[in-house]
């Protein structure tokens, strides 16, 4: 059995039993095991305010928004628009116009790609990314390249998975029209420098794209202070519903970038002749949106911020700090990532286990981890692993959560001998 290792950091006004009793599915039982959910960088589970939004939404509220004068579609678009707003608060940015719902991060990802790639990247240009990437912020690229003639540049990560950054800024060339960075690493848990990153590229007018789908649940984002020109999340990774999400982009470049799907909405008029589309953000929200859960999106940022983004971070800093320290003393445990500045994940591989089979035992336990590439295969290329396996926290986790992943890991080394 692990040794009792006292949690580096202890705020004992961060109530997490009160904040567990807020998720019904952590009373789940898992194989006759208390369910022990540490698979949150792939999806975070849902509060029961969450869950209430969405019923007492289909039963009070619910209409088409945008398009009608009758009370229902009046209350609907009021809730629709009044979630717009919340997450321009949530992220600083400087109007709710430059807020835009999609599906998720890669489909922000894939808008910017297809509207301000296409309108500013022709053949010979270089879009800059980082060799940490998720899938998502390398294919959109890759595809855009195929078509313009551009060039995708790739900057390296160190043997601790860092961005090294001198290289990065010697990749930097008058023919970068874009840099895309992911803001933190889902299969590391990297925190990238992006201040640091989006300084530089400005200081040579070049805009910058940052993939929050990881940091928005563990980290403070101010759009305005880290005067990023695009930032996409993920709603189902902030106790949101899936298939919800924003990309936020500054509003001179908005309004000059063409819509990417046509429809009902994103319209002022139309004849068969032309069509005159709409003002931002509606141009690029063709079509009846996912009204429900963009309104549960906001009850979902309303929850987070009574909280306290601040206090969420740090109790997830001292369970990574926890687990870290515990698994360091597991022999034939190694930790891929292990970065200065890092998120809530907990990257590993086992001597003689395959990620799978990590997965698979724990399950066995209760306890739920992530096992595979994590859309990041370039990352576990140059680990040299064909996979890792992954615990990772969030606001709602706990030390002793720890202990029991912790226990499960050295008896299935035990088993494999």
């Amino acid at each position: 059995m692990t040794t009792n290792v006292q949690p580096i950091v202890s705020d004992e006004a961060y109530d997490v039993e009160a904040i567990r009793k807020q998720f019904p599915i952590l009373k789940e039982q898992i194989r006759g095991k208390k369910l022990v959910y540490l698979d949150n960088a792939a999806t975070c589970h849902k509060p029961q305010v969450v869950i209430d939004a969405i019923s007492n939404f289909y039963s009070h509220d619910y209409s088409n928004v945008h398009r009608g004068v009758h009370t229902l579609s009046e209350r609907a678009t009021k809730k629709y628009e009044d979630a717009r707003k919340k997450v321009q608060q949530f992220i600083n940015a400087e109007s709710s116009d430059e807020i835009v719902f999609l599906r998720g991060t890669t489909e922000a990802i894939n808008l910017v790609a297809q509207t301000f790639g296409k309108a500013n990247i022709g053949e010979g240009d270089e879009v800059l990314i980082t060799a940490m990437e998720h899938h998502s912020n390398i294919v959109p690229w890759q595809m855009l390249c195929k078509e313009s003639g551009a060039v995708l540049k790739v900057a390296p990560i160190n043997e601790k998975g860092e961005l090294i950054f001198d290289q990065f800024e010697a990749l930097i060339s008058d023919r970068t029209k874009l840099v895309s960075v992911v803001h933190m690493s889902n299969a590391l848990g990297t925190v990238n420098p992006v201040k640091k990153i989006i300084d530089l590229a400005h200081a040579k007018n070049i805009p910058v794209m940052l993939d929050g789908a990881q940091a928005i649940p563990h980290l403070a984002v101010d759009v305005q202070e880290l005067d990023c020109d695009f930032y996409a999340f993920s709603g189902h990774k902030l106790y949101a519903p899936s298939g919800i999400g924003a990309l936020y982009v500054k509003r001179e470049i908005l309004e000059k970038m063409p819509p990417w799907q046509g429809g009902g909405d994103m319209i002022r008029t139309v004849t068969f002749e032309k069509s005159e589309y709409n003002s931002i953000p509606y141009r690029f929200e063709a079509g009846t949106p996912n009204i429900v859960d963009t309104v549960a999106l906001g009850t979902a940022l309303d929850f987070v911020s009574e909280i306290g983004i601040e206090a969420i971070a740090k109790h997830e800093q001292a369970l990574l700090d926890y687990a870290t320290e515990k698994a360091l003393k597991i022999e034939g445990m190694r930790l891929i990532g292990t970065a200065e500045d890092k998120g809530a994940i907990l990257s590993f591989v086992l001597d003689k286990v395959h990620p799978h089979d990590i997965g698979t035992m724990l399950d066995h336990c209760g306890i739920a981890v992530r096992a595979g590439h994590h859309c990041a295969m370039p990352v576990m290329d140059f680990f040299e692993v064909p996979a890792t396996a992954r615990a990772s926290f969030a606001m709602y986790n706990t030390f002793e959560e720890i202990d029991i992943l912790m226990d499960g890991i050295e008896n299935l080394i035990e088993v494999f001998g």
